[in-house]
């Protein structure tokens, strides 16, 4: 079953008179439960879909559908109650607010829901990614790997549809990267969560399922990876 479903999508930014394409035309189906990565080089247009599906950004034309919702068209409003409740955004630099500790950085996402279990959720969110003991600990006392999982937990606790990730790993060391994309996959694996993430590194996009490429706002290449084809040769497992 799709849950984002782009056609003909395209973006043209203003530059004084100049008309500055981006997107031109991408046409795009995204099921629930993938895991995706979008290549390309700088100014291919990867990170302006990205900014999109989140509800970022707005097209200059076309269709795009989330959970069979038209997006296009909403006021920014309704974008960003879409944002708030079914999009979890995951950036390169964290941005993560450094006098709060980390179950106190993950509750502001939490912090126009009218509940009484936030601290709960806060901390279930960080269990998920390993971060059970490190609850009160600030940014600065934690590591480059352990400041993107909190940030991973931010985006987790909303229980969103689908988790947007751009650059997760651009900030840290092989290791660390390694062990942002395991907990990815895991979630993707375990939860059943849509996750999409953009990506320079060839050896990141590896860890997914399927991997697209953009050059010039187009999509020039979208296949399976090895990763996809093990799952399937094992049944999903």
């Amino acid at each position: 079953m799709s849950i984002i479903e782009i056609s003909n999508l395209r973006k043209v930014y203003k530059l004084g008179s100049v008309q500055v394409p981006v997107l031109n035309g991408v046409n795009l189906t995204i099921n629930k439960g993938e895991m995706v990565s979008i290549m390309g080089a700088s100014g291919s247009g990867k990170s302006t879909l990205l900014n999109i599906i989140g509800c970022l950004d707005v097209p200059t034309s076309g269709e795009y559908c989330l959970e069979g919702e038209r997006i296009n068209g909403l006021n920014d409003d309704a974008l960003a109650s879409l944002r708030a409740s079914r999009i979890g955004f995951v950036f390169q630099n964290y941005n993560l607010l450094p006098r709060l500790n980390a179950v106190s950085n993950v509750e502001l996402a939490l912090l126009y829901k009218k509940s009484s279990d936030v601290r709960k959720r806060a901390m279930e969110a960080l269990d998920a990614v390993g971060l059970g003991h490190r609850y009160s600990h600030k940014p600065m006392e934690l590591s480059g790997g352990e400041q993107q999982r909190v940030a991973i937990a931010r985006a987790l606790v909303k229980n969103p549809a689908v988790l947007l990730a751009d650059e997760p790993t651009g900030a840290l060391d092989s290791r660390s990267s390694s062990e942002i994309m395991g907990i990815l996959q895991k979630l993707n694996r375990d939860k059943g969560l849509t996750v999409i993430l953009v990506t320079h590194e060839h050896d990141v996009a590896l860890h997914t399922q399927r991997m697209i490429s953009f050059s010039d706002g187009e999509i020039v290449n979208d296949s399976l990876t090895k990763n996809s084809m093990n799952l399937e040769h094992n049944g999903g497992q």
